[in-house]
């Protein structure tokens, strides 16, 4: 169902002293914390996705009071929503009032500064409609930002940090950065080769001069099931040094829905591993990350896993990023700026979501960037690269 931002209005100061007293009582069951000062207002931009049975929200706080050192935000549910589980802050729920703290790592909140947080939860009778939201039991009365504004920009400092801005489009002086424009003929050649890294067969990769996202270049990969047909064009950058959080982006376009099966569109030979790569492809339809040592999965491949996961579609150019902690089990996707909830790892697992990806502690440690394709059974497709960047920072579509 499409996502619905809906605007938050002040309340009652009755109503908001009720909602603050509730979240002094539900906070002797979240871990301790040193709240600042009082805010003097806030906005809050709740932007909700929801399903048979559940949803998940994004929220965008604004502080636009004195600054606080630590923030903790109250609100209500209308209807049977139960909170699940949560991302960037710690989150308790008493009858319909909940109440989310803010994690070690982002409890600074600047006067005009903000915070992003998710949740996941239950709604059988559907439709989340929360209202009093509070800000350090202050009743939040600013408006909210137009319909439609992306509610997730990528991460500063680690998968699981939220933002302030948007980054920059443009990669500059990231380790990897490039158009293709510098590929000399049909073949590719110099900074990227032609690649098939466990045996080759009839799929191919080659520079493209009449499809491209930018310029007038890209990299086309004519992938073929069956397991032997790998084609890759692998980067010859070294990645072992980028981090401690490794981001990369991507365009990619492609002519044939993801299949049941498992496929790879992005492979990264991760030392943790061994070498066996860090795979980023398509299972059941929808987008997934893949471990190659022990198979596992982000989400779990159940229904309600690859429910929270998303289609890459098909015959149009999609900005595709992620980021990979090198220091901790964690990382984040967004397809354009819209972070995928069934491909977060915060590490704390969460079923249906990471409870299998996080059985592995070890950090990841990607050292080179492969794009093309693997099928392991069924579905062929045709897939073109473009404005490729990976760097310590984020970067932005």
């Amino acid at each position: 169902m499409p996502a619905r931002t809906l605007r938050l209005l002040r309340r009652p100061w009755a109503v908001a002293a009720a909602t603050a007293a509730l979240a002094v009582s539900l906070l002797a069951s979240l871990p301790a914390h040193s709240f600042g000062a009082a805010a003097a207002g806030c906005r809050v931009d709740y932007t909700a996705n929801e399903w048979t049975g559940g949803y998940t929200a994004q929220l965008h706080v604004t502080n636009l009071g004195a600054s606080v050192g630590s923030w903790q935000l109250t609100w209500t549910y209308s209807g049977d929503q139960q909170v699940t589980s949560a991302w960037n802050a710690t989150v308790a729920q008493s009858g319909r009032s909940v109440t989310a703290a803010n994690t070690a790592w982002n409890g600074g909140l600047p006067s005009g500064g903000t915070v992003d947080f998710g949740l996941q939860g239950t709604a059988r009778a559907g439709g989340p409609q929360p209202f009093a939201f509070a800000l350090n039991g202050v009743p939040c009365g600013g408006g909210t930002t137009p319909q439609g504004t992306p509610p997730d920009t990528p991460p500063t400092t680690s998968p699981t940090t939220p933002p302030t801005t948007p980054p920059p489009a443009d990669c500059g002086s990231a380790t990897i950065c490039t158009g293709f424009e510098d590929q000399g003929g049909p073949t590719p050649s110099g900074n990227w080769q032609a690649a098939a890294p466990d045996c080759q067969g009839t799929g191919s990769a080659a520079v493209d001069t009449a499809v491209a996202h930018s310029g007038a270049k890209s990299v086309r990969v004519d992938g073929r099931a069956g397991y032997c047909n790998h084609a890759f064009v692998a980067s010859t950058a070294d990645l072992s040094s980028v981090g401690p959080v490794l981001y990369v982006r991507l365009w990619v376009r492609h002519t044939t829905a993801l299949p049941a099966a498992h496929v790879t569109f992005v492979s990264m030979p991760d030392s943790s591993q061994g070498g066996r790569a860090l795979r980023v492809g398509g299972r059941n339809g929808a987008l997934q990350w893949n471990r190659e040592s022990d198979d596992a999965t982000l989400p779990a491949q159940s229904p309600a896993g690859v429910a929270l996961s998303s289609p890459l579609p098909t015959l149009t150019w999609q900005c595709l990023r992620f980021a990979v902690d090198t220091s901790a089990p964690k990382l984040d996707t967004w397809l354009g700026d819209r972070q995928i909830p069934g491909l977060h790892a915060d590490g704390v697992p969460t079923q249906d979501i990471d409870q299998q990806w996080l059985a592995r502690t070890t950090p990841p440690r990607p050292t080179t960037l492969r794009l093309g394709w693997e099928s392991y059974g069924t579905g062929d497709d045709t897939l073109w690269f473009d404005d490729v960047a990976v760097a310590s920072s984020p970067i932005g579509c």
